[in-house]
């Protein structure tokens, strides 16, 4: 499976010299396209221009013209103008001045030192337009409008996400599109700036440096570079230290195991979510529709099973994950299920390298410990897979094997490290204490067991909120406002109903519960949430306020860490 399926590219000064595209180039270019990938030019040069010197544009999947506000599809010969036209009066103006100017279907183009002139015209029509330079070229287009906008649209096009993409550039002009790309390059001869902007800086300068990407392209896939992309790994949690605990985020094939309670879904849950903030796609199979809240399509539900074309029309758009719930899906009939979806998913990544991660719950049931797989079906248990099980034991030895971390959580998370390193034929772990509540043990092949404290992902701490805010608690864990004679019993069984009831005590009940520190322990011991509780222990402690202000900095407190609706 590649990881990089698609190679873009400026021209000027990166895959051309003086505007020639010398023929090594070209056929590096050529040999890339015919590896099954994808290769764009993104040019601040007007497209007629660009076939005046390079007539070869079929080289390219897609040309991004007019740095970002033109697309040509090449194979169909179309034009697809991205933004509005420049202004009549503003361009009549401008050659009113006599300056050089050339103006496409969106961009005006001049030269320095002529961007003072520029400036002032748009400032005097009031005019929403941006002044990029590149070399001595000064470009004048939309706001908002640039190379990274214009490959924006060519990659969503041809199916291919940003994190599959690896970019060359060598001027100002470049850097917006460069800052996306997974990995970027830079060519020798170019810039300091972006030399120093990017991830890598070719030994050759233009026209040879991007021969040289070509080439380290189709030899590796550019797997050397994986410690030059370390901005992209992702978090499990934080050791000891408060340093966090990462994971690469193509590459790898992590188990989370632990028993049924221990918080597999919530590490799961997090690592998605983390996923899918920095714009991976992934799609989580899961066999009892356990998995809420993910930012996520979620196809199926209890009484009908998605289908194989539904999820895969999903993902169908990289900027799209998918949740597909099978708890509608008899149980005999998930394994071969799974299996050809498996199969149809890594299809999807040999074509487009997406999604990034599949995630796989239960997985003891699928890739059971008696099932060796035919050498089709041994091919599904790839890099960038995420094994969920409260089993280990009872997972395949193909699909440990394939391991290259683990997360265990529960009281016997060591014991259960151990197990698997023996059975993934890893290095013998060191014997490792039990994970504490909110803690996890972490692995790697050949490296030292890590303990990393897991925060919990965002759509856990939305239930979270809900409850507290809205739910019943119950009677033992509600709040009783009594007063110090116990005249009175109210129940506070929620925050927005706790809210309610001290907006309403008299002053001598809301003090004396006040004075006793009630009001921070009830937060600490039943709600669990040591912040909201410390913030309002601090009110308590403060003789200076008066009971109203004490009542209204609570309620902004809790208002603040809960989103409580109103009475």
């Amino acid at each position: 499976m590649l990881r990089y399926v698609a190679l873009a590219s400026d021209y000027d000064g990166t895959i051309a010299r003086d505007g020639i595209v010398a023929e090594h180039v070209h056929a590096a270019l050529q040999r890339v396209r015919e590896s099954g990938r994808r290769v764009v030019l993104v040019t601040g040069r007007r497209l007629e221009e660009l076939a005046a010197v390079f007539p070869h544009l079929e080289l390219f999947d897609r040309i991004v013209a007019e740095n970002g506000a033109t697309l040509y599809r090449p194979k169909m010969k179309e034009v697809a103008v991205l933004a509005p036209p420049p202004p009549r009066a503003f361009v009549d103006a401008l050659l009113a001045h006599g300056i050089p100017l050339d103006v496409g279907h969106v961009i005006v183009a001049t030269r320095e030192p002529h961007e003072t002139l520029v400036l002032d015209t748009i400032r005097e029509q009031g005019l929403e337009m941006q002044v990029i330079f590149n070399k001595g070229a000064v470009m004048v287009l939309p706001s908002g409008v640039n190379k990274a906008t214009g490959l924006d649209a060519a990659l969503s096009e041809l199916g291919v996400s940003w994190h599959s993409v690896v970019g060359v550039g060598d001027a100002e002009n470049d850097h917006a599109f460069l800052s996306r790309c997974e990995c970027s390059f830079a060519v020798a001869d170019a810039l300091p700036a972006v030399r120093e902007r990017c991830d890598v800086v070719t030994a050759g300068g233009a026209g040879d440096g991007v021969a040289e990407l070509a080439e380290a392209l189709l030899r590796s896939d550019l797997a050397e570079l994986e410690e030059r992309v370390a901005r992209h790994r992702v978090a499990v949690g934080t050791d000891g230290d408060g340093h966090e605990v990462e994971l690469g985020p193509y590459g790898e094939t992590v188990l989370v195991a632990g028993p049924e309670g221990s918080g597999k879904s919530t590490i799961a849950t997090g690592l998605l979510e983390r996923l899918a903030d920095a714009g991976y796609q992934f799609c989580l199979l899961d066999p009892e529709g356990d998995h809420e809240g993910l930012p996520a399509v979620v196809l199926g539900d209890a009484k009908r099973e998605p289908t194989c074309d539904e999820i895969v029309e999903v993902l169908a758009r990289p900027d799209q994950s998918a949740v597909a719930n099978l708890s509608g899906l008899e149980r005999e009939r998930r394994p071969p299920y799974l299996l050809t979806l498996l199969a149809r998913l890594q299809d999807l990544r040999t074509r487009f390298a997406r999604p990034h991660w599949i995630a796989l719950d239960d997985v003891h049931r699928v890739l059971t410990s008696s099932w060796e797989g035919s050498e089709l079906d041994r091919s599904l248990v790839l890099p960038g897979m995420l094994l969920i099980s409260d089993d280990p034991d009872a997972i395949s030895p193909v699909a440990l094997a394939a391991l290259t971390a683990v997360v265990a959580l529960g009281e016997k998370a060591g014991e259960v490290l151990a197990r698997v390193a023996r059975a993934a034929g890893w290095p013998a772990l060191e014997e490792a204490a039990p994970a504490r509540p909110g803690e996890a043990l972490f692995a790697r092949r050949g490296e030292p067991v890590v303990r990393v404290r897991v925060d919990r992902p965002r759509a856990e701490r939305r239930r979270h909120r809900r409850k507290y805010a809205e739910g019943d608690l119950g009677p033992d864990a509600s709040f009783y406002f009594r007063g110090a004679d116990g005249r009175l019993n109210l129940r506070a069984q929620n925050l927005s109903l706790f809210l309610q009831l001290a907006d309403g005590v008299d002053v001598e009940t809301w003090n004396h519960h006040r004075r006793l520190g009630e009001y921070s322990r009830w937060v600490r011991e039943a709600i669990r949430d040591e912040a909201l509780a410390n913030e309002i222990a601090a009110v308590e402690r403060d003789p200076s306020l008066s009971a109203q202000d004490a009542r209204a900095r609570v309620k902004q407190a809790i208002e603040r860490f809960y989103a409580v609706p109103a009475g």
